[in-house]
């Protein structure tokens, strides 16, 4: 008898414990009754909120969704425009999860599924956008109305799963690798053709500042040496004049200083060696006045 309450005990616990489940904060939970989703009355999936619950032990399966805001940022795709030329663009979405009952059933509870089939949809939307543009309306300022028509197109088209669109941004927009070399090519090109016209038309300046620096040069050049040369013959024509009027008004004076400035020079330098005639003129003024 004690085993037989001891088991029922047990079990009584065991089945406690096997009904009660905890939902998270920022999660829902739908309960599945043989493998059946459980509904309300109004015959929609019953969701549970945040905190405890019952349910049906050992044959009840619990599925906790996450209501928290997603982010779904995959890789780039590339996009047509309608000049038909492709552009790589990385786009981001915001999402959650508002119909859990159409988004277990849809997408399986499945968060990697569910964004497969999301970034199909925000990828359709964002091909017709951008496939109704060029390039240059893309880029000069269209983004956010393109941005907001595929965020519209994008929560029609998700809530068949479940999911509701909150955002839709276009981060980054670029050529293919091929396209991008090419058109960088052709700039490096038209930059060079005009680095190098401008570098001619530097180089022709430059002769000319040359040509005329030289000239100026040559004529300055020409006047100072004329200048020189007239300053020196009008110098020499001085000195000359000088000297006349000193030996006018003293001859044997200016003889005499004369010879005395040729003695200094003369015998400045003890080595040197001079031979001359006793008698010539230059002693004149170094002879003894008796043997004049």
């Amino acid at each position: 008898m004690k085993n037989f309450s001891l088991i029922l005990l047990i079990t009584a616990v065991i089945m406690s414990f096997s009904g009660i489940f905890v939902v998270n904060e920022g999660q829902r939970a739908i309960v599945l009754l043989f493998s059946k989703v459980q509904k309300d009355a109004n015959g929609d999936a019953l969701v549970y909120e945040p905190g405890l619950h019952l349910k049906v032990p050992f044959f009840s399966q619990v599925r906790k969704l996450d209501a928290r805001i997603q982010t779904l940022d995959g890789q780039p795709d590339r996009f047509v425009t309608s000049e038909k030329k492709d552009l790589i663009v990385d786009s981001y979405v915001k999402w959650r999860v508002n119909d859990f009952s159409a988004y277990y059933l849809r997408a399986r509870g499945d968060k990697q599924y569910a964004e497969t089939l999301l970034k199909q949809k925000v990828n359709n939307g964002l091909r017709t956008n951008f496939g109704s543009r060029t390039i240059k309306e893309i880029v000069s300022g269209e983004r956010s109305e393109l941005m907001e028509e595929a965020l519209v197109q994008a929560s029609e088209s998700a809530t068949e799963l479940g999911i509701e669109v909150l955002d839709v941004r276009v981060k980054q927009i670029n050529l293919p690798n091929e396209v991008s070399n090419s058109i960088f090519q052709r700039m490096r090109a038209e930059r060079q053709a005009v680095a190098k016209e401008h570098r001619s038309e530097g180089q022709e300046q430059a002769e000319k500042i040359r040509a005329d620096v030289d000239r100026r040069v040559t004529v300055m050049l020409a006047d100072a040496e004329r200048n020189a040369r007239a300053v020196r013959g009008l110098g020499d024509a001085t000195a000359a004049n000088i000297y006349a009027k000193a030996y006018n008004k003293d001859p044997e004076f200016f003889g005499f200083v004369r010879s005395l400035e040729a003695y200094k020079n003369t015998f400045k330098n003890k080595n040197d060696v001079m031979v001359l005639s006793p008698d010539s003129k230059f002693f004149d003024y170094m002879k003894d006045a008796k043997a004049q």
